[in-house]
């Protein structure tokens, strides 16, 4: 089996539109009112959902002329917030046909399909012309790819003269034996962690410029507290969240990362860099 087609299969659910469509009934919402907010909990499938996309952006100045590029973007939750909080055009690319194919269905339940353009590919052979973007992000991609440098030369292809690139991936903080699964791995062979210095010689490597490292281990945790404290005061988890991706493997899955973390072996750590 490819790497490309093993990571999809990971990520494969069968029938996730229809999921995310049941679940938004037993949120008392239909396809006709609901919003970018309440699609937050299972629109943004990395630690800190929502609250780690904006902490990124905040430090990338997009202007709302830009147009921003999305690699491995999933559902496109985080294309749909930079649409509508910054007001850009933004492009995603994601390996996974069905998320692609479902993104674009919510970016129509909540009328942004005409700011936000959602396609399947791979991040290592972008289908797009050379500095065609302003700047870009990327959240929870580098995991499941082995060849960093070819991935930021690709990315750094693609962007113009001047743009920033910000990257927020679970990284390889200290040695140690993971625990499988995990969120974008089912076992070893499928998980590509690099350490931040491996990320930052492969952005170096590509021509970016690194100006910022930030290691958001103690978010991450006290993220993760916040989720289970309320998950359990509520008697289980919300009708919408990250369980409608991953179905029954949530639970091991969400245990098993907090374990890795906290033993610091991992971290999710933010990198800003810049195409000078």
């Amino acid at each position: 089996m490819t790497s490309d087609k093993a990571i999809s299969e990971h990520y494969l659910h069968g029938y996730l539109l229809q999921a995310i469509r049941a679940s938004i009934k037993k949120l008392g919402k239909t396809i006709d009112n609901i919003s970018i907010e309440d699609l937050a909990p299972v629109d943004e499938f990395h630690i800190g959902g929502r609250l780690a996309t904006e902490n990124l952006l905040n430090q990338l100045s997009f202007s709302e002329k830009h147009h921003i590029l999305d690699v491995g973007c999933g559902l496109g939750g985080a294309a749909r917030f930079v649409a509508d909080k910054y007001n850009n055009h933004v492009t995603g690319i994601d390996l996974t046909e069905e998320y692609v194919e479902a993104g674009k269905s919510l970016c129509a339940w909540v009328n942004l399909d005409k700011k936000v353009f959602l396609q399947q590919g791979s991040a290592t052979a972008m289908p797009f012309q050379d500095e065609l973007f302003d700047g870009g992000y990327m959240l929870h991609v580098g995991m499941n790819i082995e060849d960093k440098e070819l991935l930021f030369r690709e990315i750094f292809r693609v962007l113009r003269q001047g743009s920033s690139f910000g990257v927020y991936d679970v990284m390889r903080i200290n040695e140690g034996d993971l625990t499988y699964p995990v969120p974008w791995a089912t076992e070893k062979s499928t998980s590509r962690l690099a350490t931040p210095n491996q990320y930052r010689q492969a952005l170096n490597d590509a021509g970016f410029e690194v100006s910022k490292e930030n290691n958001r281990r103690d978010f991450a945790l006290d993220f993760f507290r916040k989720v289970l404290e309320k998950t359990e005061a509520s008697g289980g988890p919300p009708p919408l969240g990250l369980h409608t991706l991953m179905k029954e493997s949530t639970s091991i899955k969400i245990k098993n990362m907090i374990g890795n973390i906290t033993a610091d072996y991992i971290a999710p750590v933010e990198i800003i860099a810049h195409k000078n």
